[in-house]
């Protein structure tokens, strides 16, 4: 499971400042999450084929977290793309990307479908025979979602020289990764942990953006491997966290050590500080590892 920062700061795109969005791989998957201005450059950057992208996933309607979409979707037009496209967001993102391509005659020569979200539960959005992913309700100043990516349990490794010391035919194969049990021939049963090992523990992300302290997600996250939680301000501005809706360095690790989760990447910094250093520090006074979320950079887990 790897998560590429393309962005990961406040407001409005800087020269070295990138607004959110980033991908995470995962089982197959390249998911985009959230696209703020300057997407496309930071996928060029980061060497991330475009094609790949078919689940787009926006957390809320504020600029800096979707205006690189219709920029995104109509560079995918030019480029020939023939592969649907999904957009997961709030209500309203298909009239604010539509409207644009009716505007500019430029409609997708490829399918391109919006999966509206209300609902203020946590609710799955996309699910396959691998991945599941599902909201997390936040507390913003508008409708905002974050996103729980959990792999599914993967079939088990067969034991192959258990399996060959019973003489099994290979027809049964299959049966036995998927977990069942066999009968012999003499009417003997061998139980299936005999004959496999058990396969690696799926992964999650949980991926949080604009938020203010909100401890009710923590059972929806809990044990995750990877948390990004915003962390806009730090502890001395938790007046002004508060009234915008945003939360602290400090607060993102507190849920962080709520959730036990494996490890908490910051990110959304308010670009009124100087050095992103002070987040980390303030956020290990409460949980570790806390790792800096930076424009550009990969982390795997």
């Amino acid at each position: 499971m790897q998560l590429t920062v393309l962005g990961c700061h406040a407001a409005t795109p800087r020269t070295l400042a990138n607004p959110t969005s980033q991908t995470l791989e995962i089982k197959g998957h390249l998911f985009l999450i959230d696209c703020g201005e300057g997407t496309q450059v930071q996928l060029r950057k980061s060497k991330l084929k475009f094609s790949r992208i078919k689940h787009i996933f926006i957390s809320h309607l504020h600029g800096d977290h979707f205006f690189g979409l219709p920029g995104l979707v109509s560079t995918f037009r030019l480029l020939g793309r023939e592969k649907e496209l999904h957009v997961y967001g709030p209500k309203g993102i298909k009239e604010a990307i539509t409207m644009l391509l009716k505007l500019g005659d430029s409609w997708t020569n490829y399918p391109l479908y919006f999966h509206e979200l209300t609902s203020k539960e946590s609710t799955v959005v996309f699910e396959d025979d691998k991945v599941k992913v599902s909201t997390i309700p936040l507390n913003h100043r508008i409708y905002t979602n974050g996103f729980l990516f959990q792999e599914k349990e993967a079939e088990r490794k067969l034991n192959i020289e258990a399996v060959a010391s019973y003489e099994i035919d290979k027809c049964y194969y299959q049966k036995i990764k998927n977990g069942k049990d066999i009968i012999l021939d003499s009417g003997a049963i061998v139980p299936n942990k005999e004959l496999t090992f058990n396969p690696p523990k799926p992964k999650s992300y949980a991926f949080c953006s604009d938020t203010v302290f909100e401890p009710s997600i923590v059972p929806i996250i809990k044990g995750v491997d990877a948390l990004y939680h915003e962390a806009t301000f730090l502890d001395s501005e938790t007046e002004l966290a508060t009234k915008t809706k945003h939360s602290t360095a400090k607060q993102a690790a507190t849920i962080a050590k709520q959730a036990n989760v494996g490890a908490l990447v910051l990110g959304h910094y308010s670009t009124r500080y100087k050095s992103t250093n002070l987040f980390k520090q303030e956020a290990e006074e409460v949980f570790t590892p806390v790792l800096l979320g930076e424009d550009g950079k990969a982390f795997d887990f």
